[in-house]
């Protein structure tokens, strides 16, 4: 009875291991078909040989944008990453009693603003400054849009630090930006791995801010071509389906690098004292 019912449950994961990937498998497999193939099989029938000419030619349209988008993507991760430890130090070990819990609770509201509720004023005070269709105001909006998600996940880590390791530092002379710099910078590792990671897939995925604040691919992200990547007037489902994963690739090459690391950051529980 016993392996019976395991057979069943390893049953049932296979099945729905296959309806999950079955997706991923499409797209492989029509990103390795010409046209004349792609109309004349289903997308989950694999074609021999394969071929690489869609990669070809996705790759030689998302070239610029790809670049693009790591070069916003990363300054804007480091930025509101940096900025948010600095923010949640000061919240959990700086600022006393309920107010510290008060502002947070204000910084935080921003998570739940939607995209679309601030893109005109976004546009028009990007436009004022002259970042309108540049790089620089990707990594600003990026980054301020990320402050308050990454303020939330330092400071609920800082809280778990114990005030004796604070208080002594000051005991010691030190100043705010030492202590921070010297006790608790070297134990934010975990709480840095989960917020860049967090960032960077967020920030590469973006889709509405690249489509509003830019126009033509000077900055234009890979996301905004790749909804581009169809004809004239006929899809070319391999080409899009071939761009879609390479666009794909460097949060899944994120994922796999530091995914190990994404779950221990996860599970960090308090510094003991």
């Amino acid at each position: 009875m016993k392996s019976l019912s395991r057979a069943i449950l390893y049953g049932v994961l296979v099945f729905l291991a296959f309806i999950y990937l079955l997706p991923l498998w499409s797209a492989i497999t029509t990103s390795l078909k010409n046209t004349e193939q792609v109309t004349l099989t289903t997308p989950v029938t694999p074609v021999f040989p394969p071929t690489l000419e869609a990669y070809k030619i996705a790759f030689s349209e998302l070239q610029r944008p790809i670049l693009n988008s790591f070069a916003f993507t990363i300054f804007a991760t480091i930025f509101s990453s940096v900025l948010g430890s600095l923010a949640g130090f000061a919240l959990a070990k700086l600022i006393k009693g309920s107010t510290s819990k008060k502002v947070l609770m204000m910084i935080t509201f921003g998570i739940f603003l939607p995209y679309q509720a601030i893109l005109i004023p976004l546009v028009r005070i990007i436009s004022s400054l002259g970042l309108y269709n540049t790089i620089p105001g990707l990594i600003l909006t990026h980054t301020a849009y990320g402050i308050p998600i990454t303020t939330l996940l330092f400071a609920n880590y800082y809280y778990e630090i114990p005030d004796e390791l604070v208080e002594a530092a000051k005991v010691d002379g030190a100043n705010p930006f030492s202590i921070y710099t010297r006790v608790v910078l070297p134990i934010s590792m975990p709480a840095f791995i989960v917020t860049v990671i967090y960032q960077f897939v967020n920030i590469w995925n973006d889709y509405l801010f690249g489509v509003v604040l830019t126009r033509g691919e000077e900055a234009m992200p890979a996301t905004v071509k790749l909804a581009n990547l169809k004809g004239s007037f006929v899809a070319n489902w391999n080409v899009q389906m071939a761009g879609a994963l390479i666009v794909a690739l460097p949060t899944l090459l994120i994922m796999l690098a530091l995914g190990k690391y994404l779950i221990r950051g996860y599970t960090a529980g308090a510094v003991k004292e």
